[in-house]
């Protein structure tokens, strides 16, 4: 699993080369970042309301490269399965032919008919407590049985992003870790051992 990152160009190629866990760069409506060239995906930017003329202006902007895009987010309600199916089976709305379209998870959609034919990515969303949820984890084992990418939104801790690794999750995001260098160096280095209290003393002695 590696990170597709929401910042503009210059740093996204500087972050690649010190740091192996970066695929690409994640586009949205809100920043409206230029295209790096490289491999990318597009989000919609309706954490706290839909965006859809930024988001339709950003689908053409990028027509021509849409071969090369892993993914386009559909429209979805934050911690709302039910309405966020529902506007997925309605995303010709916003997403023209041609582009691979993900649907994000949220809660309660373990519960529901899951139009998974429909679909080419999953993108796990939901609130903290669903992220974590064994359904949850149970919806990224079935979209990896189907052959499906799946993404996971606001991945920014060494916990998570090991939880989604071991799950088999292709890609992620986090708004920290496009922001700040130190987040995604702190998850590089996850799996170092922790030094012990004797190393500290003899450290400081």
């Amino acid at each position: 699993m590696k990170f597709l990152i929401d910042t503009q160009q210059d740093t996204l190629r500087r972050r690649m080369e010190t740091s192996s866990l970066i695929l690409g760069q994640l586009l949205t409506p809100l920043t409206g970042y230029s295209e790096w060239g490289g491999v990318y995906a597009i989000d919609n930017g309706a954490f706290s309301g839909f965006p859809a003329e930024k988001f339709q202006r950003l689908l053409k902007r990028q027509d021509s490269r849409k071969a090369d895009c892993l993914f386009v987010t559909c429209p979805d309600i934050v911690g709302a399965g039910q309405r966020s199916i529902e506007l997925f089976k309605r995303r010709s709305r916003w997403i023209p032919d041609g582009w691979k379209v993900a649907m994000v998870a949220q809660d309660g959609m373990e519960d529901l008919e899951i139009p998974w034919d429909e679909m080419d990515a999953v993108f796990i969303g939901g609130g903290d407590p669903w992220k974590d949820s064994r359904e949850a984890a149970d919806i990224v084992r079935t979209e990896k049985t189907l052959g499906l990418w799946v993404h996971v939104g606001r991945v920014n801790t060494p916990k998570r992003f090991e939880h989604f690794l071991q799950l088999g999750a292709d890609s992620c995001d986090g708004s920290g870790v496009a922001m700040y260098d130190h987040m995604l160096e702190k998850i590089e280095r996850r799996n170092e051992p922790k030094p012990s209290l004797f190393d500290e003393c003899f450290v400081s002695g």
